[in-house]
């Protein structure tokens, strides 16, 4: 996103209230050995922001409904953090800068900011120009979730779960392969039928059929390149069922992004989609956080939902 030249407004720290929230348990819980740089950082560079690292998903909401509306909100972690803070982000009216600090960070890719040091990442979330961002939003049997990056579901939706509970020593891309490869060995594919704004554009069985808001997933697998998450649109990313052989063979072509030659995948530009897989229920991610399993999904995007920094 940070190479497309655009008209942003950039606000002083001061003109806005702020906050730094830590998600202690990012990273398999390393992340919270960094509070002590994190509050050395704000003490030296911004002594007015508040610092907080909250427990639990609802101590950190809490955080946030006390924030007066528009805050700044600087959240140190990853994908999965996002995601289970944007309800309270968003109903807030508030405002993210990301510090990197999960095992996927495609959100934070989007921005721009996955490869900055942490005293840039800090400085660029605190200070830097405000871009809205898109915002998907899954809703499925009495659940409506949001989502910044990704709603996987099929095959990717299952790796991510085995992923969450993957050796704590693997991280970033080699979790997700060892992942892949322990669901291989359970291969399923889903009959589905997939609507893109309002049209049927398949009818069949799928190895996956997930929607993207950001040109990556899975740890920088660059699956939906002309993805944007400021163009009001959705990608839908689609795989027909194949064996283990043919998954074996597709994956590094996911790797190095030449997926889309492959006459069994499929990508496609929506505003509005719904997925539905009678037979069997479809497992399913939102930003990596596995959701449950679900036979009718319904996904939307909100334009421009979100102000966030980029690089």
């Amino acid at each position: 996103m940070a190479h497309r030249p655009t008209s942003v407004k950039s606000l002083p720290l001061k003109s806005m209230p702020a906050l730094v929230l830590l998600n202690p348990h990012a990273q398999g819980g390393r992340a919270a050995r960094r509070a002590p740089m994190l509050q050395h950082w704000l003490m030296q560079n911004a002594p007015h922001t508040e610092f907080a690292a909250p427990d639990s998903v609802q101590e950190a909401h809490a955080r946030l409904r006390a924030l007066p509306r528009g805050s700044r909100v600087v959240a140190v972690g990853g994908d999965g953090t996002l995601n289970r803070w944007l309800p309270a982000l968003l109903d807030g009216g508030h405002a993210l800068g990301v510090v990197p600090m999960g095992s996927g960070n495609d959100i934070a890719r989007a921005l721009g900011v996955h490869a900055l040091s942490l005293d840039d990442a800090l400085s660029r979330a605190l200070r830097g120009p405000l871009r809205p961002l898109d915002v998907g939003v899954v809703e499925a049997e009495g659940l409506c979730v949001p989502f910044l990056s990704s709603l996987a579901a099929g095959f990717d939706a299952a790796v991510g779960l085995r992923a969450l509970w993957g050796p704590r020593w693997l991280r970033g891309q080699p979790r997700y392969l060892w992942a892949t490869l322990r669901e291989l060995a359970a291969l399923r594919c889903w009959p589905v039928r997939l609507s893109c704004d309002g049209q049927t554009v398949w009818t069949g069985e799928v190895l996956f059929a997930s929607t993207l808001n950001t040109p990556t997933y899975g740890s920088g697998m660059p699956v939906a390149p002309q993805a944007r998450a400021d163009d009001g649109r959705l990608e839908v990313l689609r795989a027909a069922a194949m064996g283990r052989v043919h998954v074996l063979a597709l994956l590094p072509r996911l790797l190095r992004g030449t997926h889309l030659t492959d006459p069994r995948v499929a990508l496609q530009a929506c505003i509005s989609l719904t997925l539905d897989s009678d037979a069997a229920p479809l497992p399913v991610a939102a930003d990596g956080e596995y959701l449950g399993q679900f036979r009718r999904l319904r996904v939307r995007v909100m334009p421009s939902a979100l102000p966030a920094t980029v690089a």
